[in-house]
């Protein structure tokens, strides 16, 4: 495959500013590939990113006006192969996590490489640490980028670009669900929030087992998807008291795990009030305050609580073979593609919920006809 010496790609200048430019195409090292992204998917912490700086951090500081190229859920397929790697071939579609540990600290050799200890330390001299695609390193809004092959995962044939980019999305539910969560066949699920991962935790949830899953959400739309991949029952937040329906549905003991998804305000309170005696609840969303929390009854009832960010522990290659056997099929969370020069209007799709818009993919390797302005 041949390798232009540059490429298309965003980069960050003040918040909120991205500026479409020529870069270099970078060069694969010793166990690295080169990726020419196909697709990439913005996800609400791409939004985050941009607008506010958290929680990217280049070199120790904000990402802005570093030219720094964000954007972290992409697949593409292999343009090169650095030194020393066989493992995989130029050409092959490869989904690509989004974090790469520095697989030497105590929780990278736990397979917990999302909560490396040497978060961060990634630039200049400092090259110790776990890189973060799109937060600690350059991201996919571009045409090409270097990954580790630890973090590749490989394509099933039949799964188009823009779904592969829900692979990893996939994954960071299944790391929730059966590794921290212990998820087993039978247990009742609810899961609060019917975004991306709200989304796939409750297809992911079903083709494990979990009996009855719960969706909660206050938009019709969404709780409607949330029934095609296999939500048992849904309530709209707006107009239930959602403690009181969750109990009733349960016949008052409450769910075993509870996924929280929202990052509503009083989401983690509703969750343990939700929950049984015993369960457990994972938060996987970012809140924008503090939250205040019924310790007494976590205590009380023996609740376990703790909080995921990303995948881990090979959760996206188990999502991959669930949506490779057909057992999971998450198609219906994309909703619009851009090419790679509209991605402002892409932003402002994902960010407004534009007619619908739910995960929105951008494709680097596609032009407009007319140029794209800054977001």
């Amino acid at each position: 495959m041949t390798v232009p010496a540059t490429m298309k790609a965003w980069v960050l200048g003040d918040p909120g500013q991205l500026l479409l430019v020529d870069k270099p195409v970078p060069r694969p090292a010793a166990a690295e590939v080169l990726v020419r992204i196909d697709a990439v998917a913005i996800c609400a912490t791409d939004l985050q990113v941009i607008s506010h700086g958290f929680p990217a951090s280049i070199g120790g500081d904000l990402p802005f006006n570093r030219c720094f190229t964000p954007g972290h859920e992409y697949m593409g397929t292999i343009a090169a192969l650095g030194p020393t790697v066989d493992e995989y071939a130029v050409g092959e579609r490869v989904a690509v996590e989004i974090h790469a540990g520095c697989g030497r600290c105590d929780r990278c050799r736990r397979g917990m490489y999302t909560a490396c200890l040497n978060y961060g330390r990634s630039a200049g001299d400092d090259t110790k640490g776990h890189r973060a695609n799109g937060f600690t390193t350059d991201g996919g809004f571009a045409q090409y980028a270097v990954n580790h092959i630890n973090t590749l995962v490989r394509v099933p044939d039949q799964v188009s670009d823009e779904v592969a980019t829900l692979i990893v999305t996939a994954g960071t539910a299944m790391y929730g669900l059966d590794v921290l969560g212990g998820l087993v066949a039978g247990e009742s699920l609810l899961v609060t929030g019917a975004g991306p991962i709200g989304l796939l935790a409750v297809a992911v949830a079903k083709a494990l087992g979990a009996s009855p899953v719960i969706l909660t959400d206050v938009r019709d739309d969404r709780l409607a998807i949330g029934r095609r991949l296999g939500a048992d029952q849904t309530i709209n937040a707006g107009r239930e008291a959602v403690v009181e329906a969750v109990r009733r549905a349960t016949g008052g003991r409450g769910v075993d795990y509870v996924f929280e998804c929202s990052g509503a305000p009083g989401a983690v309170n509703d969750a343990v009030h939700m929950v049984s005696r015993g369960g457990r609840v994972c938060l996987g969303a970012f809140a924008h305050e503090p939250a205040l929390v019924d310790v007494e009854h976590i205590v009380s009832n023996n609740i376990y609580l703790f909080g995921i960010r990303g995948e881990g522990q090979g959760a996206v290659r188990r999502a991959a073979a669930l949506i490779a056997q057909r057992k999971i099929d998450p198609s219906p969370v994309h909703t619009h593609t851009f090419p790679l020069d509209e991605l402002p209007t892409a932003l402002r799709y994902a960010r407004e919920r534009i007619d619908g818009a739910i995960k929105v993919v951008v494709k680097p390797q596609a032009r407009a006809t007319s140029p794209a302005g800054p977001a």
